[in-house]
């Protein structure tokens, strides 16, 4: 996948970034998280409307942040910038502008005023550009010294990430850490060994799971690492209204949490959860009390069970049970459930019938007990060959009969001779 700025040879491969995401657009490959669509981008301001002058930057694996533009510099999106830092001055790309980052920056709670919205200094020269892919390229070897370091100091943490500053003067170890860490000395051992400022930035497995990216159970890629930018706490108590088995290995995502998805629909569950009635409810019938076992939400239905006789689980409707409660709320016993599951059962509906001579779908799933029939045909009875060979030896064994009986008589009479 490639920008619509990048021309292709004849192979369809791009010439420009090759699907690295180090275009200039930034639109495409790995620099394409949490990337944004100006819908805006087409629509004049009105008279007398001055353009916003803040932007939005981003920098590696989906970091943003607003910056103003105190030169009235004529940007775009997908521009290289050289931002403003503490110390020295970093490279990012402009990848929002206009009246959406107003939305953007109420959505975060961030004040135009604030001292967080820092300066734009310039379009980003060649010069800039190269020391920044420079310095991206160490990011890897940094990282894995940095994991030596900490492994000889015997620090309980781990260095999920590497980011180095625009201008190579700092670099922002990113580490996830279960307990406090003491790594006073561990900056000091990082900072000679690669003579550079040194900023430890703890985040969280979620935070983590977003900057690393990767794919989920699903087949599509992490949520959090595309659209997701606020994380909000998951509960077990989602996956109970949602009827699902309390599985860690099924509900918790590549960062070792709950998955952020069951979020996603428990709005929709707990509609429908309100015309059911609670699983506390016993249903008393001739047969004795009906406890709750399980229910399918969205088909509306019910499995309960005796208590005294459990074995055996009845599925009862939703309008049945709420027909059982109505009669129990007014002192009456209901009729035993296996009158109501009779009725409940429907006549199986033929989705499919070969009325014109048709092949079946299924055709190729039936086995083909034929070849096997076959061959143990082949087996029990014997060919034709075999029988003639079988015959020959039977018709040998008779003519050799008659033969030794002379043999035999001949011998006799030679012994009555001598005698």
């Amino acid at each position: 996948m490639s920008c619509s700025s990048c021309s292709t040879n004849k192979n369809g491969v791009p010439n420009g970034c090759k699907s690295n995401g180090n275009c200039a657009t930034g639109t495409c490959g790995s620099g394409n998280k949490l990337a944004v669509f100006d819908w805006l981008s087409n629509m004049t301001l009105p008279s007398g409307e001055a353009p916003f002058s803040i932007f939005e930057v981003r920098f590696k694996n989906g970091r943003k942040h607003f910056y103003k533009n105190t030169e009235n510099l004529s940007l775009s999106m997908g521009d290289v910038v050289a931002v403003e830092s503490s110390p020295g001055h970093d490279v990012g790309i402009v990848s929002l502008s206009g009246e959406l980052v107003k939305v953007q920056m109420r959505k975060k709670k961030i004040d135009v005023e604030s001292d967080d919205v820092k300066k734009i200094y310039r379009k980003a020269s060649q010069k800039d550009i190269d020391i920044w892919q420079s310095v991206r390229e160490k990011e890897t070897e940094t990282q894995r010294r940095g994991r030596e370091i900490i492994s000889r100091l015997g620090l309980k943490m781990k260095l999920s990430d590497v980011e180095y500053q625009g201008d190579g003067n700092k670099a922002t170890f990113y580490y996830t850490a279960d307990e406090r860490v003491d790594f006073r000395q561990l900056i000091r051992d990082l900072a000679s060994a690669f003579s550079i400022r040194v900023e430890m930035k703890q985040v969280g497995l979620r935070q983590e799971a977003a900057r690393l990216g990767g794919v989920g159970s699903c087949g599509r890629e992490l949520c959090c690492s595309t659209w997701l930018t606020d994380f909000r706490k998951v509960n077990t108590a989602a996956a109970r209204y949602q009827q699902l088995s309390l599985n860690p290995l099924k509900l918790a995502g590549q960062c070792g949490k709950l998955k952020c998805c069951l979020n996603f629909e428990l709005d929709t569950y707990l509609d429908a959860l309100n015309d059911f009635p609670k699983q506390e409810t016993v249903l008393k019938t001739e047969n004795g009390i009906a406890v709750f076992v399980k229910m399918d939400i969205f088909k509306k239905q019910l499995w309960y069970t005796y208590k005294d006789n459990s074995f055996k689980w009845y599925k009862l409707s939703l309008d049945q049970v709420q027909e059982i409660i109505e009669l129990n709320k007014n002192n009456e016993e209901a009729a035993p459930l296996e009158d109501y599951e009779s009725e409940g059962t429907e006549a199986v509906k033929v989705d499919f019938e070969n009325v014109v001579g048709q092949d079946s779908l299924t055709r190729f799933d039936t086995p083909k007990p034929r070849r096997n029939q076959r061959r143990n045909r082949r087996k029990k009875k014997p060919n034709q060959q075999q029988k003639s060979v079988q015959n020959k030896s039977n018709n040998q064994k008779d003519q050799q009969k008659p033969r030794r009986n002379n043999r035999n008589k001949r011998r006799n009479k030679k012994n009555n001779e001598n005698k």
